[in-house]
């Protein structure tokens, strides 16, 4: 009871902030973000020390090649935070749709010109506004299934979902879903997936990431082999004036399951490297892993979707 009562206030809490946000002119609300952002920074120690060690990690092995100071990049990863959480508040009560027109696409000629019926699965990560990337796909494209996990709080989780459905997309669940998966793509349907967090070793392999191994989802290969569908990586970036997606060409899935999941993490590094601080520093990537990518071989996995091994 004392539970849900506190889940139940949590809402109410949040609620008021993003509403009180989504009336704030665009200029305004975007300057309240960085600054919550910047203060976020300081507050929250110790996602700060794991964003500085995993970029100071990443730096030492050659795998950020020019970037700026550790601290620059990982003070821009939190602003970029606090900017995304305004602008959804906007978006998801309905304030945001010129933000969404002005969103500007490249490469989604590799999307319009496929084979008919054939099933997509976007390929994406945790950079730039990741829920402005999954909105305005589905928009283009009549709406996408996304893979996502529950969050903890039940009447945050179903406020989100309904925001979500509102503008094409439905949301699938991480537990239990292979079948509307299957079914979705084998339907000629859309799937977004994010592969740039750390997952058990029973849905993955080590694959190399930034320098060092890295255990990473084996979903979007696994699924595509199954269905026939093709994977086109797709990132968004915040620029000077808005936000650009780019869909990248299909990610060639011939060979082990290993190349094609290095070929998946590449376009995930290269636009790191390319943006440092529109990335999410802050999760522990290389959990459960060795000092370096050479020291962690190939393991015999389970399929993250069926539970068999392969």
């Amino acid at each position: 009871m004392l539970t849900r009562i506190a889940r139940a206030g949590e809402f109410f809490f949040f609620l008021i902030l993003t509403f009180t946000l989504a009336l704030l002119p665009f200029g305004v609300a975007r300057r309240f973000g960085a600054c919550a952002g910047r203060l976020l920074y300081r507050l929250w120690g110790s996602r700060r020390r794991i964003a500085l060690e995993n970029i100071g990690e990443a730096s030492s092995r050659g795998a950020l090649p020019d970037a700026p100071p550790p601290e620059e990049i990982a003070i821009g990863c939190f602003e970029n935070l606090g900017v995304s959480f305004v602008e959804l508040a906007k978006v998801y009560y309905g304030f945001g749709g010129g933000l969404l027109g002005s969103i500007t696409c490249k490469g989604d000629e590799w999307i319009r010109s496929r084979q008919p019926g054939r099933g997509v699965i976007f390929v994406t990560a945790h950079a730039g506004n990741w829920e402005l990337l999954a909105l305005k796909t589905g928009l283009e494209f009549g709406g996408i299934g996304v893979v996502a996990r529950p969050l903890y709080n039940p009447y945050l989780n179903r406020f989100l979902e309904r925001a979500r459905a509102r503008f094409g997309n439905k949301v699938i669940y991480k537990k239990g879903a292979l079948r509307p998966l299957l079914s979705t793509l084998k339907s000629g349907g859309m799937a977004g997936i994010l592969m740039d967090q750390a997952v058990i070793k029973e849905e993955g392999r080590i694959i190399e990431f930034l320098g060092r191994g890295a255990w990473t989802t084996r979903m979007p290969v696994v699924l595509a082999k199954r269905t026939g569908a093709a994977i086109h990586p797709a990132f968004i970036k915040r620029t000077a004036s808005g936000h650009e997606i780019t869909f990248c060409p299909e990610t060639d899935l011939s060979g082990t399951e290993e190349e094609a999941l290095r070929r998946l993490n590449l376009t995930i590094e290269n636009f790191v490297r390319e943006n440092p601080s529109q990335w999410l520093w802050i999760h522990r990537r290389w959990k459960r892993v060795g000092p370096s990518a050479a020291e962690n071989k190939p393991q015999k996995a389970k399929s993250p979707l069926t539970g068999k091994s392969s």
